[in-house]
């Protein structure tokens, strides 16, 4: 069913199917990790419905921001909440396979990639039965070694990739980033609560960068009193109505 949830602290409306692309806290978290700029060209790789674009032109709205899908049901709903916020000078969508780079977008152009990608490779676990779920969450139509080498051909020299993560997949993350020419400079990883096991990483690889990784504090969700971190409610808006 198609449903509609408004940003607190501004007026952007973001439309989803709730069977396929709900709001997840992965995209939220990843929309507060990279460094913004104004003026800066930004490529979501599998922007699904567009939450991630929307939360980065949250933050910085002098970005120009693309998203990139395979799914056309995502992309259409990503085209209706680029239509619906205003956005059409800032936020534009293309339909189409990232594997297949070369024949979407042009290459060296941009200074910020972003994904949330699929986390599971294909035969790690009984996969979603609609197809759109199986793309989201595994990597059936794009796999960890895809994803880094489109998003190295469209980075300016430079330029950044950052994206989100599971844990047991760090290994798999930093060598795959390496291997496609994207040093890795930063990694923080995300626990629900102080001292317990990470449930997730954000990482950035840097085009041309040279070796050196920043490991940064962790970011912990909810604290001793089982309610959210003020940095969890800063990166929600729910505490504040400037981008953070």
């Amino acid at each position: 069913m198609e449903r509609m949830e408004q940003f607190s602290g501004c007026g952007y409306r973001y439309y989803y199917d709730d069977t396929l692309f709900p709001p997840g806290t992965d995209s939220f978290l990843l929309s507060a990790f990279p460094v913004l700029r104004p003026g800066q060209r930004v490529c979501d790789l599998g922007c699904g419905a567009g939450l991630l674009s929307l939360l980065l032109l949250r933050r910085q709205p002098a970005l120009r921001v693309t998203g990139v899908e395979l799914s056309p049901i995502a992309a259409a709903l990503a085209e209706r909440n680029r239509r619906e916020n205003g956005l059409e000078d800032c936020f534009s969508v293309t339909e189409g396979d990232l594997r297949d780079m070369g024949s979407l977008l042009p290459a060296g152009q941009w200074d910020l990639v972003v994904s949330n990608p699929p986390y599971y490779p294909p035969a790690s676990g009984p996969a979603p039965g609609k197809e759109a779920l199986r793309s989201a969450r595994t990597e059936v139509s794009c796999t960890l070694t895809e994803l880094c080498r489109a998003a190295a051909w469209m980075l300016r020299w430079g330029g950044s990739f950052c994206l989100v993560h599971k844990p047991e997949r760090l290994t798999d993350a930093l060598t795959e980033l390496r291997a496609a020419g994207l040093e890795p400079k930063r990694l923080r990883l995300v626990s629900k609560t102080a001292g317990a096991a990470p449930s997730l990483l954000l990482a950035e690889g840097r085009r041309g960068g040279r070796p050196g990784l920043r490991i940064e504090p962790p970011l912990i969700l909810t604290g001793t009193d089982g309610a959210p971190t003020a940095e969890l409610d800063a990166i929600y808006y729910r505490t504040q109505e400037e981008p953070i």
